[in-house]
């Protein structure tokens, strides 16, 4: 029987901590008062001295833990392996900063951490035995554009299953579950000057039940006819390869893999009153719950970067419309 839990990555409600409209503490009170269960945090964001929180910082963010009973579920970590202007790092550069982040980790009392897109799959094996110390799992994320058919991804997968620890696993980003081209974008990114017809060719593919990258690889990264005739300008041709973001795959390409799932990340551009515009979540939390998925669902909201000017910036109001949504999806699903 599943035991899906929902939670809140706090990159949601990023405009209102970098605007001073809400601290840390009233972000963590906030989403708890919404219905959620756990909390996921970008350390490099919202901690000071990210990788090396100071013992003050601990203890700060241990009360907030009790104080709105929130369960500290993940944080998501970045590898910059283009620190320096010359040269990438090394791999021991790599590794010595992964293990701070799983250290870190440690200290906040957090046990999974988020990996970024396309994080080498050489860090594996030397960070295990630390991961095992620290009973930390690194889970690496399967985003739209970066999914299964990318060399990067299938390597770490591999070395994953190669490796077969249950400290090594995956995030999945349900971007790969688009079943219709955010309105949101379109209307953002049109005021900035894509062409309409663009956008028309685009959600001719999704109503094909595909989508653009899966076209642009089928066609060997050609441009169809259809698109060069939808592209109207320089600005349009600069813009589409930014489209392939946004995947089509059906719910079954997780079947094998969801023995190393750990985590979802419940992307969010735009929750209507029938549910989120571009992604069918009540058919997946179905298919979670039939796969008996224990784990916590996130919500991540990136409407919010395409915010029309003169608009209000509706970070709050989106969270917790999708929380309200999943948690009756969950009580007709789990009941």
């Amino acid at each position: 029987m599943s035991k899906i839990k929902t939670c809140v990555s706090l990159y949601s409600l990023q405009d209102e901590y970098l605007n001073h409209r809400m601290n840390l503490r009233e972000i963590m009170q906030y989403v708890k008062e919404k219905g959620a269960e756990g909390v996921e945090i970008l350390p490099d964001q919202m901690l000071k001295g990210a990788p090396d929180v100071s013992e003050e910082t601990v203890q700060e963010w241990n009360a907030m833990l009790a104080e709105t009973g929130l369960k500290p579920v993940i944080a998501d970590v970045f590898l910059n392996m283009n620190l320096y202007k010359n040269r990438l790092l090394t791999h021991k550069e790599c590794v010595d900063l992964l293990v701070k982040e799983i250290k870190q980790a440690h200290r906040l009392g957090i046990h999974l951490i988020r990996l970024v897109s396309m994080v080498p799959y050489w860090v594996i094996e030397p960070l295990l035995p630390y991961c095992k110390e620290y009973d930390v799992t690194i889970a690496l994320e399967v985003h739209a554009a970066m999914a299964f058919d990318i060399p990067e991804t299938r390597a770490f997968i591999e070395e994953m299953k190669r490796v077969n620890s249950p400290y090594v696993g995956l995030v999945i980003d349900i971007g790969i579950f688009c079943r219709k081209f955010p309105r949101v974008v379109r209307a953002y990114e049109t005021l900035n000057g894509t062409s309409e017809q663009v956008f028309d060719y685009i959600d001719t593919l999704f109503e094909k039940g595909t989508d653009l990258h899966r076209v642009l690889r089928e066609n060997n990264f050609q441009y169809p006819a259809e698109l060069e005739k939808a592209i109207q300008s320089e600005h349009d041709r600069m813009f589409v390869p930014l489209c392939d973001g946004y995947e089509n795959l059906d719910f079954s390409v997780l079947d094998e893999y969801m023995p190393y799932i750990k985590h979802f990340h419940f992307k969010l551009f735009e929750m209507t009153e029938d549910g989120e515009y571009s992604m069918d979540y009540k058919g997946l939390l179905q298919y979670l719950h039939d796969h008996d998925y224990d784990g916590y669902v996130a919500t991540e909201y990136e409407g919010n970067r395409f915010t029309l000017p003169g608009h209000p910036m509706a970070e709050k109001e989106q969270v917790a419309a999708q929380l309200s949504y999943i948690h009756k999806c969950l009580d007709e699903i789990q009941g």
